[in-house]
């Protein structure tokens, strides 16, 4: 018990945020009568929440370096106008549509990353700037009205499905079958890094409880697999997802430049006396964030078959609290890709199981504002805490 206590003290951000997820959705799936977790709306749960996920990934990478970027609604928008007019009114096939998008992304990250890190402009004003410059750009590019339909073809990334490649009727086996060699792979992969851990002689769980959480794992991803297969199947923007948190998990856990963006936010002067360089850390970290917003326009403008002035309006502070809520610290160096995923979970089960019950707007964002505000206490709290 003691080494249990040990181990959840340790962890106690991811653990919270996890806990605090799962109590959420069972509190909305009573409230809501049981709507909350039927198929067609964990289905939507993703869907709508895909865009903000996406954005949060590159968000939780500014977060680390003490940083924040308020401009990735308003470059989420303006890649969208950009992607509309070239596939719907120059004819663009989608493929080189969306290269040229994400490119336009990484400029623009390239234009800003320069006067963050080079001119040492603080990252706070010049994303308010670019927030306004493109706003506006995307105004001016749409004379403020709306593009649409996109081609069938560009739809599929944000509103597609993966294919039932057995085509039984009734349930998607082929998303079955993911299910199925996720949880083998997950079993292998802890009992492997159990190994590594026993070998290093560190602490781990004892057998019962390694064989319980384990089970509880497996569980999670077979009842979430059979949701899905219960309706359409895997939606294309979930494997998108899906590769994006393996990726920056990689990058942040297993590469050179992700532990150097951890030591940035940790103690940039240490970290540059260290030989870590500092201004191309910060440089690429808003090249990426960008590219990010490009593609969460992309997604946002597919889902939405349009592209129109108003998207991206508070995207960037949805990205941020889900990043927060996530267990990022505020001043940099802590979180994980993980975590803030788990974030952006909350807050969609949130803004989902409200307007279910039929919440006004304005209640959501207070409520959402609260539910921020006590994440980053909690953060303040168990860091002080530590501190003891």
């Amino acid at each position: 018990m003691d080494k249990l206590k040990s181990i959840f003290k340790n962890n106690i951000r991811q653990y919270a945020m996890g806990i605090a997820l799962i109590s959420i959705m069972l509190l909305f799936q009573i409230l809501t009568k049981g709507i909350l977790l039927k198929p067609l709306n964990v289905t939507n749960l993703i869907l709508q929440n895909s865009y903000i996920l996406v954005l949060a990934i590159g968000m939780f990478l500014c977060i680390l370096t003490g940083n924040i970027d308020l401009s990735v609604g308003s470059v989420a928008a303006f890649v969208g106008a950009i992607s509309a007019i070239l596939a719907i009114r120059m004819k663009l096939p989608v493929i080189p549509t969306i290269v040229i998008s994400l490119l336009i992304g990484g400029l623009i990250g390239a234009w800003q990353g320069y006067w963050i890190a080079y001119v040492r402009i603080p990252a706070f004003i010049v994303t308010l700037a670019g927030m306004l410059i493109f706003r506006g750009l995307t105004l001016v590019i749409l004379k403020g009205q709306t593009i649409a339909p996109f081609p069938g073809s560009y739809q599929i990334i944000s509103s597609g499905f993966i294919a039932d490649f057995f085509g039984g009727p009734g349930l998607h086996i082929t998303t079955l079958l993911v299910g199925a060699v996720l949880s083998i792979y997950y079993v292998i992969s802890e009992l492997n890094k159990r190994k590594n851990t026993l070998k290093y002689k560190f602490e781990v769980l004892s057998p019962q409880l390694f064989a319980a959480k384990l089970l509880c794992i497996v569980i999670i991803i077979n009842v979430f697999t059979y949701w899905l297969a219960s309706y359409k199947g895997i939606p294309t923007v979930l494997v998108l997802l899906a590769i994006l948190i393996a990726i920056y998990t990689f990058i942040t856990n297993k590469t050179v430049p992700g532990r150097h963006i951890y030591a940035f936010g940790g103690n940039e002067k240490a970290a540059k006396l260290s030989g870590v360089k500092t201004n191309k850390v910060l440089f690429w970290v808003y090249v990426n964030m960008s590219v990010l917003a490009a593609l969460a326009g992309i997604v946002f403008a597919g889902r939405l078959n349009a592209a129109t002035p108003k998207a991206g309006v508070n995207f960037e502070l949805d990205a941020i609290a889900a990043c927060y809520i996530g267990g990022a610290s505020a001043s940099g160096g802590i979180g994980t890709v993980f975590g803030c995923i788990i974030g952006g979970l909350i807050m969609g089960v949130l803004n989902n199981g409200m307007s279910i019950l039929g919440i006004s707007i304005d209640w959501q964002q207070a409520i959402k504002g609260f539910v921020l505000l006590l994440a980053v206490a909690f953060d303040v709290y168990t860091k002080n805490k530590a501190r003891r």
